[in-house]
């Protein structure tokens, strides 16, 4: 792809450059602040009524845990298009309330039946069934007010009304939700690398994109071409997140991950892994790393945060 349509875009927020670009103090500073947004748009229990139980319950699912990749790709690409902070704190946080949501529900026993998340018992093993089924219910609802949220940082009102509709795609039945539909039918059943790719780019892949789509967003409107490049870029490392989450549950244990290893080949679950080895695996994830870079190409230095997190998608070891 040609560099020359891209061009540098202006800046309302802190600008990213190329030289000297470090991840763990830029991605330091997005954690506290996503840890900070969080822990005030969830409600906060004040006595030990159903409620303050429900509210206790939200809090344990979605703070003080996981990667946060979701919020950091929001922030990277919004460092792209110049987004506001205060803007990507509100898209950060939606997409990652989705993901808590979708944790709770997915572990429970009528899903993947786990016990472990995050390196703690999952919801429904500390608060029972029937109220983890509750938080995942209001985890979700909680997410559209907090993309709400984005306006009132500055992000014009038909930018807010595209991003709702991006993040309830991607959580729903065309993404997320019809992925683990997918997912769930295929245990112990085989499925081609075509179908199997086609699954997770709606179970994992679209939340992923969103992430980088509301970002976007977030700042000053993209090109056609740009938005085709973060769309490639998003693609790939959607897919390639899913990959690796396949070699870990392999090659990790427990204790590393934070949640149950070897869950997929002990339910029969057709994965990366399964259906093309751990090489074959491994090659794949390595190729989809390229992709994300090739598609990055004509951004210059404000892409350095989406670059690094491609790598870091790629090569970790949790």
């Amino acid at each position: 792809m040609s560099a020359s349509p891209l061009q540098p875009r202006p800046t309302t927020g802190q600008p990213v450059q190329a030289d000297g670009f470090a991840l763990a103090d830029w991605s330091g500073q997005i954690l506290v602040r996503t840890e900070a947004h969080l822990q005030r748009l969830l409600p906060e229990p004040a006595g030990d009524s159903a409620l303050d139980r429900l509210h206790a319950a939200m809090r344990y699912a979605v703070l003080e845990g996981g990667k946060r990749v979701r919020p950091l790709l929001v922030h990277a690409a919004g460092a792209v298009t110049g987004a506001s902070p205060a803007a990507l704190d509100a898209a950060a946080c939606a997409v990652e309330l989705v993901h808590a949501y979708s944790l709770v529900h997915d572990d429970l026993p009528c899903m993947d039946n786990d016990v472990l998340r995050r390196g703690k018992p999952t919801v429904h093993v500390a608060y029972g069934e029937a109220l983890a089924m509750l938080v995942g219910d209001a985890l979700q609802a909680l997410a559209f007010r907090a993309v709400a949220e984005a306006a009132e940082a500055g992000v014009p009102a038909n930018a807010v009304v595209r991003m709702c509709a991006e993040l309830a795609d991607a959580a729903g039945s065309v993404g997320m939700a019809g992925g683990q539909a997918i997912d769930l039918s295929a245990v112990g059943g085989h499925l081609t690398r075509e179908a199997l790719e086609d699954m997770h780019r709606r179970k994992t892949g679209a939340m992923l994109r969103a992430s980088v789509r509301l970002g976007a967003c977030c700042g000053v409107p993209q090109s056609a071409v740009e938005a085709a490049a973060l769309d490639r870029y998003s693609a790939a490392v959607g897919l390639a997140f899913q990959v690796v989450d396949d070699v870990l549950d392999v090659e990790a244990d427990s204790a590393t991950l934070g949640k149950t290893a070897g869950k997929d080949a002990e339910q029969d679950k057709p994965t990366f892994v399964s259906l093309l080895g751990l090489s074959g695996a491994r090659s794949l994830a390595a190729s989809l790393r390229e992709q994300a870079h090739a598609a990055l190409e004509g951004f210059g230095g404000s892409a350095e945060p989406l670059r690094a997190l491609a790598d870091l998608i790629v090569l970790r070891r949790s």
